[in-house]
């Protein structure tokens, strides 16, 4: 118990006072070995740091970025959204759905939240005001799209959840298919209602010339997710392997396609990857010795006992689980919650019947719901710097989408299919 209580206080006194997250992470298990484990070589915690950046899945991370680089650098992101406006922007409320669509179709690029929110929202946010949609039901909507990259492979919060359980990538990349495309329906849904109430204006249904001219333009990014997807499902490559794919095709597309990026723009195309990545890593890194620490302490064994009691049923597991992680990633980043609540809450998910990839999806899926979650999201603070909004705006129409994707949390929970269905 003393343990717990240095090693939280620790974490929560240099969180308050503003240190960076990854010293705010290596200080207090530092600590807590040199009063309690005093026996312990130094060179350990070295070794630590270095394994949790040195698993070859790993490699899989900076492929995918860079890939979404590119197509950020490109015209990638307006070409899809003009391709899936002339399909549903006549519908009430079709704005919207494009969004909430391109959203999901980019998180096939991506895998990352805040890449897609700028990649999507910045064409779309312009365009939706134009249309007659309020502009905090609008930012909103940007926000919470853009979390479905988390579910749609690649995704870079499925990739270190299985770093740390020893999931295979592949199964959960495929598995988020199903809740990813849940999320989309369950905000296209709510988008054309609120669109019927607001009276928003709808565009013209596009000419069968103007449909055709989307797809020739437009065709080329729908290849991402069907390489992605068909590639890893079928066995062709290895997630790894899927990435650099990616990266190939994207060059093709942006350089030789669509010739909206050159050769020399890779330098710092790459510079700006190199960046993310290493802010990436130096977490996982962190987050993989505060995770070693706890486990040589035996502290999952403890924490999972007084939280969870003796033999808990699968579904105690799982809504505890669920809870600490949404309260968690409210406050830190969802990768620092990832690799340290996993190892505390696996085992004894696993002993009460709840297969990996279900417990994998739902950890993916509140990580997501922790980036527009008050007070710290990391999408609320994105599109407050992107779209120089105040907070207050930003954050005002966001509960909404809390309901609708607490909600898919518990259809997950009661029916486990939901996620496994695809690799059964």
């Amino acid at each position: 118990m003393e343990i717990v209580i240095i090693l939280l206080g620790l974490m929560i006194l240099m969180f308050a006072l503003n240190f960076p997250m990854y010293i705010s992470l290596i200080f207090p298990p530092l600590v807590v070995l040199l009063i309690f484990f005093p026996n312990v070589p130094l060179y350990m915690i070295t070794q630590q740091l270095i394994a949790g950046v040195s698993t070859q899945v790993l490699l899989a991370v900076p492929l995918f970025i860079f890939a979404a680089d590119i197509m950020s650098a490109g015209k990638t992101s307006r070409k899809l959204l003009d391709l899936l406006e002339v399909f549903v922007g006549h519908i009430r409320g079709g704005l919207a759905i494009t969004t909430a669509a391109a959203c999901t179709f980019f998180g096939a690029i991506s895998g990352s939240t805040q890449a897609t929110l700028v990649a999507i929202g910045r064409p779309m946010y312009n365009r939706l005001i134009e249309s007659g949609y309020k502009e905090d039901d609008t930012l909103a909507l940007i926000e919470s799209s853009a979390i479905i990259a988390l579910l749609i492979p690649p995704s870079i919060s499925m990739i270190m959840y299985c770093v740390v359980t020893g999931t295979s990538v592949a199964d959960l990349f495929v598995s988020g298919v199903i809740p990813g495309l849940i999320m989309l329906v369950g905000f296209s849904i709510y988008s054309y209602f609120l669109a019927k109430k607001n009276n928003t204006p709808k565009t013209e249904r596009a000419t069968l010339r103007e449909i055709i001219s989307a797809l020739r333009s437009g065709i080329a990014p729908l290849g991402f997710p069907l390489i992605i997807f068909v590639g890893i499902f079928t066995g062709i490559f290895s997630p790894t392997e899927a990435a650099a794919v990616a990266v190939l095709y994207a060059t093709i597309c942006e350089v030789f396609i669509y010739k909206s990026v050159k050769f020399k723009d890779f330098k710092d195309i790459a510079l700006s990857t190199g960046v993310v990545t290493t802010a990436v890593f130096v977490l996982v890194a962190a987050g993989q010795l505060l995770s070693w620490v706890i486990s040589y302490a035996r502290l999952p064994q403890f924490i999972a006992q007084l939280v969870l009691g003796t033999d808990p049923s699968a579904l105690k597991v799982l809504i505890i689980t669920t809870i600490f992680f949404f309260v968690a990633g409210m406050f830190v980043d969802s990768i620092v919650a990832i690799v340290i609540l996993t190892p505390i809450f696996y085992q004894s998910a696993v002993a009460a019947g709840v297969h990996p990839i279900q417990l994998g999806i739902l950890i993916t899926l509140q990580a997501a719901i922790a980036s527009i979650s008050p007070p710290f999201g990391c999408n609320i603070f994105t599109a407050s710097a992107v779209f120089e909004q105040p907070y207050a705006t930003v954050a005002r129409k966001i509960p909404t989408y809390l309901i609708i994707l607490l909600i898919i949390t518990a259809l997950i929970i009661a029916f486990p299919q939901l996620s496994t269905f695809l690799i059964a």
